[in-house]
């Protein structure tokens, strides 16, 4: 075997394999009359992340989107959520930074998926769209460390 060739076998790789929609739904349990009903909806997004292995170098991993708008605490004028997921495969790379490419680069990837079947269903079902912010899932990823070592440190001194 060539150097060339070894050199090329231990290139780090991290690619797509696969998007797709692993789950949606939308509910507008108030229909047809929340779309009578005058006021500016409080919309909340939540929005979460998860991976597995699914075998040797691949990887499946989700971003779910909740939007949620209300009228009133007790008046939802429609709940949607979006599971956009990706086979990933990554290799020749160290495990800390497959956990980083897993919680911070594949997500990154994903949520312009997330973004646009969000927009696109709650217009389908006759709502304005609702455009999503951009997500620091780097932060998002820091915030999550910090708090497991918060917890260890916190278990260690009890």
């Amino acid at each position: 075997m060539s150097e060339q060739e070894q050199a090329t076998e231990q290139q780090p790789v991290f690619s797509i394999e696969k998007i797709y929609v692993k789950d949606l739904s939308l509910e507008v349990p108030h229909a047809p009359r929340v779309f009578l009903d005058n006021g500016e909806p409080q919309v909340e997004m939540r929005i979460a992340t998860s991976s597995d292995k699914l075998e040797d170098h691949f990887y499946d991993v989700t971003v779910t989107v909740t939007v949620t708008a209300k009228l009133t605490e007790d008046k939802v004028m429609f709940l949607n959520e979006v599971a956009q997921s990706g086979i990933f495969r990554i290799e020749n790379v160290a495990e800390d930074d497959i956990q980083l490419l897993l919680a911070v680069a594949a997500p990154n990837i994903l949520f312009p998926y997330a973004r646009e079947v969000v927009s696109s269903t709650i217009t389908r079902a006759g709502f304005p769209p609702v455009m999503l912010a951009p997500i620091n899932f780097e932060a998002m990823y820091q915030a999550q460390q910090a708090q497991e070592a918060a917890n260890e440190t916190g278990s260690n001194n009890v």
